[in-house]
């Protein structure tokens, strides 16, 4: 027999296999769709081969007529199904049916009929705008329901009465503006439920409680900015809660401590700006928090997180603004294995911080944070922890200016202070914020340093307000925040932070306007004068008009062309009025420039000429000042003397007269030794030399002097 060609070959193939695919084929199969078995998991996570009709994206208006008797799952996602008008009671087996992104519009429209072995049905992404009583009332035995992305505004009392197994329930991404108890009663068993994402007004008192035995609770998206202390009120078996992307000032705590056995807690893009001591307080069993995102973060606090003995893993990761970590703001947290910190506003960590968490494994603590490369951040090159950094070499400096752009690594702690000067992160502080009359404002101020700085704060009337001070208008917190209450015109201007420590201070001003108004100083306000003048230093005066912002000082020595002169400038707090010029040139001309801005950046300058004492005149004006102080101690020690001489004449005349008193008693009582009867006032009298007799009483006095001088 010849050689059959390719081509032959070929076509005998492509017949064989066409014989095969019709073979195999189902005859109820319906046209286009595929039937087959796949995996599928059941609400419960158990794994089968079900037998699976996908009609998927097809186009379809209407289901097919008819459907295999043995499906198990149904997929009719993405056509434009607007209702079924056949019962499915002779799927008699079907587990799940998959409606998603249709045309269905309103729940009466979908006959299901009676399905006892319906565990999931999805529904979500089409145009349903209301839930009627009973809308599945012949499907007992479901588990799952997705309606998602629907226009639902309304739900009737009774909706989902019949769905007492339900087990998840997705109604996020809805026209919801309220939440109502009722509609969760007929659902003692449901575990998930997700709402975020609907414009809810309000969450009200006992809103879930019904849902004894839900484990997860989804609030996403939905403008919150409170909760009532008894909104999760019956939450017993709540395990996770996500208030992810809503508006809340601050950590609704009173909240949360309903939910006793909450282990994971998102936070994550609401504008909290501080996380406080007590925030996460009786959350024994909290694994898992998550604080990323957050716009207005500024700080977490001392001791914000306490005593959570469960907790394994904190993010706080993409905070524009956090700048600062108290040291002591992780206690009592014995199983914390991760600390994610990348992306914020750090410019360093204390060593307790990392050290008061005995099993802490990795930390991604520096990852597009501006370091500052000096004191506070030595102990990351001292080789002293076991902590593994993550993505170590994304770490760089940023300050100082020698060590910019070079990795913290490369730094060796040999180069770094062991003290430094603080530094207030501009990210704390905005420069401007506008305030409505009667609201209330904080101000926000953090530093890092070594020593630890303290921190006061400078109102626009030049009152220094100090850490724990509490009024009717301000107070102001350990950590820097300071709030302004019941705001007024009177209260707009510059407010000055101060952080300092034993190094230096570092100052930072922010400004209030109130409806629009901010105190413009006078033009020409500034007055500037020399308050004196030695040969090495110069001591200078200001006074400013209420509103200015801290004032800078230049200052430079006038010389020839030949001999440029370096100059000179620092800034001081806004309370501050005179400014001590000190390791000057003595016989040199000076220029002393004060100049002061307001918020709107006008600038008001005044100079004045000083010329230092020469050291001749220095001699002179200081051998006079020996002089006077010289003759002041000589007057001194001439009135200690001539009290010391009144002290001793007084006790020797206290002393002479108890001794005659003493022999007198005695010459009364007893005859004299020669009988020849003179009086006893002639005998000689004796003193014990440095003894005083022991019948007078001396009482201690401030003097000090010896025995000797007797």
């Amino acid at each position: 027999m010849k050689d059959v060609s390719f081509v032959d070959r070929l076509f005998v193939g492509l017949a064989v296999a066409s014989f095969v695919a019709a073979a195999d084929k189902r005859p109820d199969c319906p046209k286009l769709c595929t039937c087959e078995n796949r995996p599928w998991f059941s609400p419960s996570s158990a794994y089968m081969e079900a037998q699976t009709v996908d009609c998927n994206d097809l186009g379809l208006f209407h289901l097919p007529e008819k459907l295999p008797a043995g499906t198990q799952v149904l997929l009719l996602q993405t056509n434009n199904v607007a209702a079924i008008d056949r019962p499915l009671d002779y799927l008699a087996n079907v587990t799940e049916i998959d409606l998603s992104q249709n045309n269905i519009s309103s729940m009466t429209d979908v006959r299901l009929g009676i399905l006892p072995q319906l565990l999931s049905l999805h529904m979500e992404e089409n145009r349903i705008q209301e839930l009627p009583d009973q809308s599945l009332v012949d499907v007992a035995n479901l588990q799952e329901l997705y309606l998602n992305h629907n226009l639902i505004s309304s739900i009737s009392q009774m909706a989902f009465q019949g769905l007492g197994k339900l087990l998840r329930l997705h109604l996020n991404s809805n026209k919801l503006t309220v939440i109502r108890r009722e509609w969760f009663r007929p659902m003692p068993n449901l575990e998930i439920l997700m709402i975020g994402e609907n414009p809810v007004l309000s969450v009200h008192e006992m809103n879930f409680k019904p849902l004894g035995s839900l484990r997860s609770l989804v609030l996403t998206r939905m403008n919150l900015s409170q909760l009532p202390d008894n909104a999760l009120a019956g939450l017993d078996s709540l395990e996770s809660i996500s208030f992810y992307d809503n508006t809340f000032p601050e950590v609704p705590h009173s909240a949360l401590r309903n939910a006793k056995n909450l282990k994971f807690l998102d936070l994550n893009k609401n504008p909290i700006a501080r996380i406080q001591r007590g925030d996460f307080a009786d959350m024994l069993h909290l694994k898992e928090l998550g604080i990323n995102s957050m716009p207005e973060l500024v700080s977490i606090d001392s001791f914000a997180l306490n005593n959570l003995p469960e907790l394994t893993k904190i993010e706080a990761t993409n905070n524009p603004r956090l700048s600062y970590i108290h040291p002591n703001a992780f206690y009592k947290l014995p199983r914390l294995e991760t600390l994610m910190l990348n992306g914020n506003a750090l410019s360093a960590l204390h060593r307790i911080t990392v050290e008061s968490l005995p099993n802490l494994r990795e930390v991604s603590i520096m990852h597009s944070n501006p370091i500052r490369c000096d004191c506070v951040v030595r102990w990351m090159n001292m080789n002293k922890t076991n902590i593994r950094f993550m993505e170590p070499d994304s770490l760089y400096c940023v300050e100082p200016p020698e060590y910019e752009g070079q990795r913290v690594r490369q730094v060796h702690f040999r180069e770094m202070m062991e003290i430094c000067l603080p530094l207030i992160s501009p990210e704390s502080m905005p420069g401007h914020v506008k305030v409505r009359g009667g609201s209330s404002v904080s101000l926000h101020c953090r530093a890092f340093a070594e020593p630890e700085p303290e921190i006061y704060w400078i109102t626009p009337s030049g009152d220094k307000v100090l850490p724990n001070t509490v009024s009717d208008k301000f107070s102001m917190h350990p950590e820097g925040t300071f709030d302004i209450y019941d705001v007024t015109e009177k209260e707009a201007g510059p407010y000055t932070c101060v952080a300092h420590n034993l190094v230096g201070a570092d100052l930072k001003s922010v400004s209030v306007e109130v409806n629009g108004y901010f105190p413009q100083p006078a033009n020409g306000s500034l007055v500037v004068k020399v308050k004196s003048v030695a040969a090495n230093a110069v001591l200078i005066w200001w006074k400013a008009s209420p509103g200015t912002l801290a004032p800078s000082i230049k200052w430079y020595a006038l010389s020839d062309a030949r001999h440029p002169a370096a100059s000179f400038s620092t800034r001081v707090p806004s309370d501050v009025r005179t400014y001590n010029l000190t390791h000057l040139s003595p016989a040199t001309r000076y220029v002393v420039c004060v100049d002061v801005r307001s918020i709107h950046y006008k600038r008001d300058t005044k100079c004045v000429n000083v010329t230092t004492k020469g050291l001749a005149l220095a001699a002179e004006d200081a051998e006079k000042w020996d002089t006077a102080l010289i003759a002041s101690v000589g007057v001194l020690l001439a009135g200690i003397s001539a009290g010391c001489l009144l002290i001793y004449a007084s006790l020797r005349i206290r002393q002479l007269n108890g001794d005659l008193r003493k022999r007198h008693s005695k010459a009364l009582l007893l005859p004299g030794e020669d009988g020849d009867g003179r009086p006893p006032f002639s005998t000689k009298l004796r003193f014990s030399g440095k003894v005083l007799p022991g019948g007078v009483e001396v009482k201690a006095t401030v003097i000090n002097v010896s025995d000797d001088a007797f």
